[in-house]
């Protein structure tokens, strides 16, 4: 739970720092933003071969060189003196996190008996949503009150003592012996579907996400200060969704994804037909938020269910196709935008995220194939 609340930290603080990080380095905050972008796309692309390349290494060797990673990283920006120092630093955390989260969920879910594994991955996905709750909000104020540097270098700290644990405590098998080194219930059409459904959903919330302080300033019209404070309380919506997503994972697995789904393309799509009423935008805005978080972490959950091969591959898989949805969202929101107000950002993403949910149920209804053992 450390490490997952540290990486997310580590991947999502520029967004607190970026004027301090543009002014200090004399780049455009653009530039600054291509450390989050570039940080998205470097975990898409290298989640699957890093998975392929480690397949054969003992799980707590390849965590302890993946938090050992995240350590040195950290420092490297911590002292970069230039935006590309800094860049090759944020990508070699970014490698780093890519085969984390493949890795980290069997290792984790594994050493629990089967019955209560998505409560534990519910615990692992609170960390890591905690970390727009809490980590990157004390990284900007702490970076606001002494220098960028200092906040980028915490991680280091964390990842040290995350690191330390696991060195010293998680048991030493072959991963393919672990477990939860494959699926409870194998089945490469429900994997597709998911993966699938997980894509759209991912590639919609980013649409209109990544504009979502243009949306709540040109069409919701609150201020500057209000919109800080939105952001705050999205974050403590999305903890929330994961929190009550969690506790229910294990009992209904797939209808928790249906609906972290349907709930994200209501909360959008209920932003762009009442954007304009701040009450009503504040609702949607909660909503969309309490989506978001058990969006990914319920993919994941039904990818240790379902993988058709070895569960790190398929959360490899999985995770490479969200930050693809990430990535992809973001460009499309961007070439939306000048054509229609920041409102169409949000009627493409809910409509993407509408398709995801037709997925899912289309999926249900289509009778089981013979790999199924649902």
């Amino acid at each position: 739970m450390a490490a997952a609340f540290t990486f997310n930290t580590a991947e999502n603080l520029p967004i607190g720092l970026l004027e301090l990080i543009s002014r200090s380095l004399r780049v455009s905050p653009s530039e600054v933003g291509l450390l989050v972008t570039g940080y998205g796309v470097t975990v898409a692309v290298g989640s699957l071969p890093l998975v392929h390349a480690t397949r054969a290494l003992p799980r707590r060797h390849v965590l302890t060189g993946l938090l050992a990673a995240l350590v040195v990283s950290s420092l490297a920006a911590a002292l970069a003196t230039s935006y590309w120092l800094l860049l090759a630093a944020r990508l070699l955390t970014a490698l780093a996190q890519a085969l984390f989260w493949a890795v980290m969920g069997p290792v984790a879910v594994g050493l629990f008996a089967p019955g209560v594994r998505g409560r534990v991955l519910g615990a692992l996905s609170v960390a890591g949503s905690l970390a727009l709750v809490l980590g990157v909000p004390a990284g900007t104020w702490l970076g606001q009150r002494s220098d960028w540097r200092v906040p980028l270098a915490v991680p280091a700290a964390l990842g040290f003592l995350s690191l330390v644990t696991v060195a010293v405590l998680l048991p030493t098998s072959r991963p393919e012996e672990e477990p939860a080194a494959y699926g409870i219930r194998p089945d490469t059409r429900r994997f597709g579907i998911v993966l699938a459904a997980g894509t759209l959903s991912a590639t919609g919330a980013f649409a209109g996400y990544t504009y979502i302080v243009t949306f709540l300033r040109e069409v919701s019209g609150f201020s500057p200060s209000v919109i800080s404070t939105l952001f705050v309380a999205f974050g403590a919506a999305c903890l929330a969704g994961v929190s009550v997503t969690g506790a229910l994972l294990d009992r209904f697995p797939q209808a928790a994804l249906t609906t972290a789904v349907a709930t994200q393309a209501v909360g959008m799509l209920g932003l762009y037909a009442t954007g304009t009423n701040p009450v009503a935008a504040v609702v949607f805005l909660a909503l969309m938020g309490s989506a978001l978080g058990p969006v990914f972490m319920t993919t994941q959950n039904e990818m240790l269910r379902c993988a058709p091969g070895r569960t790190d591959i398929a959360l490899a898989a999985n995770s490479g196709a969200y930050n693809a949805g990430i990535a992809g969202g973001a460009a499309l929101g961007g070439l939306i935008l000048p054509l229609a107000d920041a409102r169409g950002t949000f009627l493409a993403g809910g409509l993407l995220t509408l398709a995801g949910c037709a997925v899912l149920l289309g999926g249900r209804l289509l009778p089981h194939g013979p790999e199924s053992a649902e």
